[in-house]
């Protein structure tokens, strides 16, 4: 059955009427830039009209831009370790749905906000748009529609969720979204959002940038270095996109062990290249892998290794990434030159 079109203000309505004054209202997130800006402008919309809002984030925020994004817009989270439930009567989720994670699965939810793809959850109010780069911009949309002009933290936020998820509009983007960021860019503070992008190093990760730099391999255009234990996943990420940096490196291939796993970030130019599809073949079987063509990410359980590699010996565990890739991924003709 073809789905009704809603006006932006009928949406608004039905979003409304899901509330009323005595509620108690409890907003569930992943949190990352989209996320908490969403649940940021569910709070402002929801402001005055009922007794109470609560963003609660299920996963600890570790990386420095997302610190930084929370302690400069002032975003106040509660962990939902530290959440029961019971004083809450109405249940939000945006920028996700209730079978992306388990630990969203405690609630029955009266509102789902996001703009991934369906799952079949069905609340008794759901907006679910998998066009739009961001859930940052369906806000926004709700915003407008109820005559809110966005303040500077919540339009910086909003801005800082629709450059994240469309990766400064490289990514799945729509007209809607480049409408929202118009709207918002007005009313946001420069200055806070190039703090929040530009905090991305912690003094201690420069450490593992001293040991890449010191260890890495740039071949035929590959840079690929393995860190060893890092104290943070996203270490190596940063490290991947600082090589691509070079001009002459065309993947950037970087590995580290975090939390008992192998993880492997891809990246590459982009030019002929997928960097999803060389994750899976070379890794897919022992597992998760996958990702875009010009980025991708593979997380392997230490205890799927143990009589496949010596993973204790980084020289080996390196050796045997690449061999991964040049067996698997380059036999089954995805090239990574």
């Amino acid at each position: 059955m073809k789905k009704m079109f809603l006006s932006a203000t009928e949406r608004l309505l039905r979003f409304f009427n899901q509330f009323s004054g005595d509620s108690n209202v409890l907003v569930m997130i992943d949190a990352d830039p989209d996320a908490i800006s969403s649940a940021m402008a569910v709070k402002r919309l929801l402001w005055r009209k009922v007794a109470s809002v609560t963003i609660s984030n299920i996963n600890i925020i570790k990386r420095p831009n997302n610190m930084a994004m929370v302690r400069l817009l002032r975003v106040n989270l509660v962990h939902a370790d530290k959440i029961t439930g019971q004083q809450f009567n109405r249940f939000v989720l945006v920028d996700s749905q209730p079978d992306h994670n388990e630990a969203f699965s405690r609630f029955n939810y009266d509102v789902v906000i996001d703009h991934h793809p369906e799952t079949g959850y069905k609340a008794p109010f759901q907006d679910i748009r998998p066009k739009y780069g961001a859930t940052a911009s369906i806000l926004t949309e709700y915003l407008r529609a109820a005559g809110i002009r966005p303040s500077a933290k919540l339009a910086t936020g909003l801005v800082l969720g629709i450059k994240t998820d469309t990766s400064n509009f490289e990514r799945q983007t729509i007209m809607e979204d480049i409408g929202a960021f118009y709207f918002l860019f007005r009313h946001a503070n420069i200055h806070l959002l190039r703090k929040i992008e530009q905090s991305e190093l912690r003094r201690d990760f420069l450490k593992y940038f001293k040991a890449a730099l010191d260890n890495v391999r740039i071949y035929r255009g590959r840079a690929v270095v393995h860190l060893g234990h890092v104290v943070n996943p996203d270490i190596c990420v940063l490290i991947a996109d600082f090589f691509m940096k070079i001009n002459s490196v065309s993947w950037s291939i970087i590995s580290g062990l975090y939390n008992n796993k192998l993880i492997i970030i891809f990246r590459n130019d982009g030019v002929r290249k997928n960097a999803g599809r060389v994750a899976k073949l070379s890794f897919g079987h022992l597992g998760s892998a996958g990702g875009h063509k010009s980025m991708a990410r593979v997380e392997i359980p230490i205890v799927h290794l143990k009589d496949v590699v010596d993973f204790k010996d980084d020289k080996i565990l390196l050796k045997w990434i690449r061999n991964q890739i040049r067996k698997r991924a380059e036999k089954s003709g995805s090239s990574i030159k």
